[in-house]
């Protein structure tokens, strides 16, 4: 084998296989759009309601107060968190 027939060889096969890449990234491309008009069409795109606030504290409770507490209380534990790692 010569190297004219080893350089025309390689060159098939690079474009062989950038031909595969690109027809995979196209592939993709066409799916990835397909989902997302799918997802929107069937209105799945949409924001979940945020959770009230204070729901998840059951110490808390659920009246203002007690949710403006259990927030101070979140405040001060990363406030302190940060600090600590600050430190370090």
């Amino acid at each position: 084998m010569t190297i004219a027939d080893m350089l025309g060889q390689s060159g098939v096969l690079t474009l062989l296989g950038m031909g595969i890449v690109f027809s995979f990234l196209i592939i993709m491309i066409i799916s990835i759009t397909l989902m997302g008009k799918i997802v929107h069409a069937l209105g799945l795109d949409k924001d979940v309601a945020p959770a009230k606030a204070g729901s998840g504290a059951p110490a808390a409770g659920n009246n203002a107060a007690g949710s403006a507490a259990g927030n101070a209380a979140v405040t001060a534990a990363i406030s302190a968190a940060v600090n600590e790692y600050r430190k370090k």
